[in-house]
């Protein structure tokens, strides 16, 4: 059973996967505008596409072709995205700068750190084996009954880092990440460089802490666990 006292460090620190722990925003904006290329429509702004990749593969397809969820038209594109994209999947991903260190320093001072994600399975580990990453804990959305914002999948990273909810912080770059940590008890950190439309307001968030640049985390984890 996890340990009920209070740490002097994280139990755990917890992240969200586009946007916020990998910037994946290359390899949809290549895929997205292949794919409208073969439908005979013009690419779309590196921008635009960037600001949607948070919100999966039914906005990115409606922003790419219009239409509705469930209509065999809008599906089949989104199908044929998915196809595409598992053949690109980490060509272009990349870490966010400064947190190739993070993770580093994490490893070395014996805090767990994972991946939370409404990414599907067969995705996420196609981009981590394809950038070699190996973290502690891996949850998607074939883990849980349901995803972010709901806290299952916050919980049950924690339980598989043999910690508590309340000794983990969450990062993310979405305010469903943010109300997922607050759901399951975990300290949250809003990441401002990730994949944020610029019309959101963050302070609505309640997020514990708001950062704009990757290389804050660090020194912000001790921060946060005064």
């Amino acid at each position: 059973m996890a340990d009920t006292l209070s740490p002097n460090k994280p139990g755990a620190v917890l992240f969200d996967l586009d946007g916020t722990l990998v910037d994946t925003a290359a390899d949809f904006v290549g895929v997205l505008n292949h794919q409208r290329a073969i439908h005979g429509l013009a690419a779309l702004d590196e921008t635009v596409i960037r600001n949607t990749v948070s919100n999966g593969a039914r906005a990115l397809t409606k922003l790419a072709f219009g239409g509705k969820e469930g209509e065999t038209d809008f599906e089949l594109k989104r199908q044929e995205l998915l196809d595409l994209y598992e053949e690109k999947v980490g060509n272009e991903a990349s870490l966010f700068p400064h947190l190739d260190h993070l993770l580093t320093s994490l490893e070395d001072r014996s805090i767990p750190w994972g991946i939370v994600t409404n990414k599907p399975r067969l995705y996420t580990e196609l981009l981590l084996q394809r950038m070699a990453l190996d973290c502690s804990v891996v949850v998607c959305p074939d883990d849980v009954a349901k995803s972010k914002p709901d806290p299952e999948g916050l919980l049950l990273a924690a339980d598989h880092c043999n910690t508590l909810a309340e000794h983990c912080i969450y990062v993310g770059d979405h305010e469903r990440d943010i109300e997922a940590a607050r759901r399951a008890g975990m300290r949250s950190i809003a990441a401002r460089y990730g994949y944020v439309d610029p019309m959101d307001n963050l302070q609505s968030w309640r997020a514990d802490f708001i950062i704009d640049c990757p290389s804050e985390l660090l020194p912000l984890l001790d921060t946060a666990w005064v």
